[in-house]
């Protein structure tokens, strides 16, 4: 008796410590990995667009229950999940898409149980550039007898692209006020121009240079 009690816990002792360890380790991961689940919003990506821009406002995000592992859940961080809707063969006008779970994108061992909306629109039109004309914005207070006399930008335009008929409908860029407050003769002042439709961008962001030329009150005007 004695003989065998020595063979169970006395030889090997050693490994049957590491495979106890082990197996205590591998039934508390186990006893953690409890299944959960959590709505998350991300984000809509939009691939093969080609020579489309979306001509409406829309939703960018949707909601996604995603379940898996309690411990995977907690690590989830912002971007491992998104929705990719594939819209090749699209053409201008109105389309309806279909969100399944199958287009969203989660990390390994996690899966994607329902998605919201089911469906969604867009609106497309073709993609166009145009070049239009830079319109200063300047406001200050200025001295007794002063005014201003003459506005330039440099660059005088801007390219912009966007849906065809909202570039179309687009009559000049604007810049961010610019205060020329004080002014005596002249002043330069460096700002930025945009264009007040959020689906209508600029090509290429460059600084604008307004130049405000100050006049005396009564110069150019030309009385009978």
């Amino acid at each position: 008796m004695t003989a065998l009690l020595h063979r169970i816990f006395v030889e090997n002792f050693t490994l049957k410590l590491i495979s106890l360890l082990l197996a205590l380790g591998l039934w508390s991961l186990e006893a953690r990995d409890v299944i959960t689940e959590v709505e998350l919003r991300v984000p809509i990506e939009l691939n093969n667009l080609g020579n489309l821009e979306v001509d409406s406002r829309s939703i960018s995000e949707a909601q996604v229950r995603v379940r898996g592992p309690e411990r995977l859940i907690h690590r989830l961080r912002e971007g491992d999940v998104w929705i990719r809707v594939d819209i090749k063969g699209a053409t201008p006008g109105e389309r309806t898409f279909d969100l399944t779970t199958r287009q969203v994108h989660v990390p390994l061992d996690l899966e994607a149980v329902q998605v919201i909306p089911g469906q969604f629109q867009l609106s497309f039109d073709e993609r166009t550039t145009r070049t239009v004309a830079v319109r200063p914005r300047v406001t200050g207070s200025f001295a007794s007898g002063l005014r201003i006399g003459q506005v330039t930008a440099e660059p005088a335009t801007i390219l912009i692209t966007g849906p065809r008929r909202r570039v179309e409908a687009v009559e000049s860029a604007t810049t961010d006020p610019v205060d020329v407050s004080g002014a005596m003769t002249r002043a330069t002042v460096v700002t930025q121009a945009y264009v007040t439709d959020p689906l209508v961008q600029v090509v290429r962001s460059t600084p604008i240079h307004v130049t405000v030329m100050m006049e005396r009150a009564g110069e150019g005007d030309h009385s009978q």
